[in-house]
């Protein structure tokens, strides 16, 4: 049956009309309601997702089947038996119009009558309210209805987006953004894109950060960041550490003190405890001076041993700063002085230029420094949110969330999962917002999976990750959780404070050139004869090959551009006042030949 329409001035009771049920008992936010069986119509059968109206005195309560049973012989006026989850009513508000709203105020009574609610009802629960909402859908129930999410409940609040691979994800992900930008113009959005799908999804509203154009300055690095990089993962050794984090804050206060460029004779040495540079002080220093005060420490000390640590430390150094795949990090990397502002404008789009979108494509990183990149960036991220006081409301999206703040705390990088769950418990109070996209939220720190308030559910087969969807998940609609292994591509559970009720819904479909589809994927052409093929293997393993080689010596390598691209210039030419570049990498070279030579001569 369709309930009664909701134009009329007064909530008129359900009327009984033989196609409905009865209370039959109430315990909690629950209600059992006796159901014919079989349902007498075609259309409104009372199933397992419908919503059902219960008659509750004078207010009109909602309610989700969420189990169908037989009762009895399985026939006549109460021949099923439908569990009912209650989520909330219908009311009038003071101007007379009638709205929903969550929570239950008076509690059904026992013989009560119930009905599947209708197409007009349907449609009030799931408007857009009178706060900022965005489609991204429309309903599963009823295709003619859309779904809309309230933008602020998502942003504030935070959000995740789970399902396994092939399930329409990103596609889901591209959607969210691409409505939140359209509503929020003064909203910038970081992606950190793990496979390089992103880049054609948000057209020239987006900047993209490929790896190849990445500059992320080696002195932008915090100690333990560093000390990562420099050990490529492994466990540090403690003396050199030691050294570290001695000399860090000395080689930071030399760049503070130079007068002029190229000026170093004019140097005078300070204790860093006065110039207050700390190790984590995110200053520019140069790697020759780093290196020049452990040579010095070196030639200070007459025990062997104790020799060794800084020699070894500045191997380690040179054998970082020499590989190409950190080029990202020590190639120019004080050229131009301190660019700290100008990185954090592109990175971030503080001055979006009309792309607020920065998609920063990580595939293609080297695997021992992805950990390290990412934290860099979390922590970048919400240090701009505090110290501008949420001047510039930034979302950070984290795709393969899993890899980055991993639920076993003996994997992964543990200062990139403690900046992600920074942003996750404290963000929001400083306009940095974090969602969340995992393939395994079982794999995911539950304590920063618990602070997004809104769960946008995909198909997901594994026990594991169903049984951490439902813990995370404290709505009336839970039982919706059980849908989730046969969802369709697209198709998602909402949950939480971004939409109005728990519902199944279908992303909206996007158009072909905005699908992600992944860059760091290439195919032969269909169809490609033998030797194409072949032609096409060759230039793979060039391609491979070219990641280990330096940028002068890559095979076929086109020359630079005399200006670079609009998205990837990251710092300007160096002014006259700026310190003095850093030396090439032949004098970093020798001065380290002529510290190992007297090494061994002594």
């Amino acid at each position: 049956m369709i309930t009664p329409s909701l134009d009329s001035s007064v909530l008129r009771k359900l009327p009984d009309t033989g196609i409905g049920g009865r209370v039959l008992s109430v315990q909690g936010s629950k209600a059992q309601v006796g159901m014919p069986a079989p349902w007498p119509t075609e259309e409104g059968r009372a199933t397992v997702g419908r919503f059902l109206a219960i008659q509750a005195g004078r207010h009109r309560l909602i309610g989700m089947i969420t189990e169908v049973l037989a009762h009895g012989d399985g026939t006549g006026v109460h021949g099923a038996l439908a569990n009912v989850d209650l989520m909330g009513e219908i009311r009038r508000d003071e101007a007379g119009r009638f709205t929903f709203q969550r929570g239950v105020a008076e509690y059904p009574g026992i013989g009560d009558y119930a009905a599947v609610i209708g197409n007009e009802e349907l449609r009030l629960i799931y408007k857009a309210s009178a706060r900022a909402t965005v489609r991204i859908g429309q309903l599963h129930q009823d295709r003619s209805i859309e779904a809309h999410v309230d933008v602020d409940s998502l942003l504030t609040k935070h959000f995740a987006v789970l399902g396994s691979t092939g399930v329409g994800k990103s596609s889901g992900v591209a959607v969210l953004i691409g409505e939140l930008i359209a509503a929020r113009p003064d909203l910038r959005v970081f992606v950190l894109d793990g496979h390089n799908e992103y880049g054609r999804c948000f057209g020239e509203r987006a900047s993209i950060v490929k790896p190849a154009t990445l500059r992320l300055p080696f002195w932008l690095f915090n100690f333990e960041e560093l000390v990562d990089i420099v050990y490529g993962g492994r466990p540090a050794v403690a003396d050199e550490v030691d050294i570290l984090a001695e000399l860090i804050p000395l080689a930071r206060s030399m760049y503070g003190q130079y007068k002029v460029a190229n000026d170093r004779l004019s140097l005078k040495k300070a204790d860093p405890r006065v110039t207050g540079y700390t190790v984590d002080t995110p200053v520019p220093y140069l790697l020759q001076d780093l290196a020049a005060l452990i040579d010095e420490r070196m030639g200070k000390l007459e025990n062997r041993a104790s020799r060794m640590h800084y020699h070894r430390l500045l191997a380690r150094i040179e054998a970082i700063r020499s590989d190409p795949r950190y080029a990202f990090m020590f190639e120019n990397a004080n050229v131009g002085g301190d660019t700290m502002a100008s990185l954090l404008s592109h990175l971030f789009r503080l001055e979006p230029d009309g792309r607020p979108v920065s998609v920063m494509q990580l595939a293609g990183l080297p695997a021992e420094v992805m950990d390290a990149v990412v934290c860099v960036l979390c922590r970048m991220a919400f240090d701009f949110g505090l110290w501008s006081d949420g001047a510039l409301p930034l979302l950070f999206v984290c795709e393969e969330a899993h890899r980055y703040a991993s639920v076993d705390h003996a994997v992964g990088f543990g200062p990139a999962r403690r900046a992600l769950a920074r942003i996750a418990k404290e963000g929001r109070k400083y306009g940095v917002y974090l969602g969340l996209v995992t393939q395994r939220p079982a794999e995911l720190d539950p304590t920063i999976l618990s602070q997004c308030s809104t769960l946008f559910a995909m198909r997901m087969t594994n026990d594991r990750d169903q049984a951490l969807l439902r813990s995370a998940v404290s709505d009336a609609g839970a039982n919706l959780l059980d849908f989730v292994p046969s969802l369709g591509t697209g198709e998602v559970v909402g949950f939480g404070e971004g939409v109005p009720l728990p519902a199944r819904l279908t992303f909206r479909t996007l158009p072909a050139h905005l699908v992600p589809h992944s860059e760091a994927v290439a195919r032969p052409p269909a169809g490609a004869a033998a030797a194409s093929t072949a032609d096409f293997v060759r230039a793979v393993v060039e391609r491979w090959r070219g990641v280990a080689l330096g940028p002068r010596t890559r095979p076929e390598e086109p020359a630079p551009p005399a200006a670079p691209p609009r998205e990837t210039a990251l710092a300007g030419p160096a002014s006259p006042t700026s310190p003095a570049s850093p030396a090439s990498p032949a004098s970093l070279a020798s001065r380290l030949d002529e510290a190992r030579y007297q090494i061994l001569k002594r």
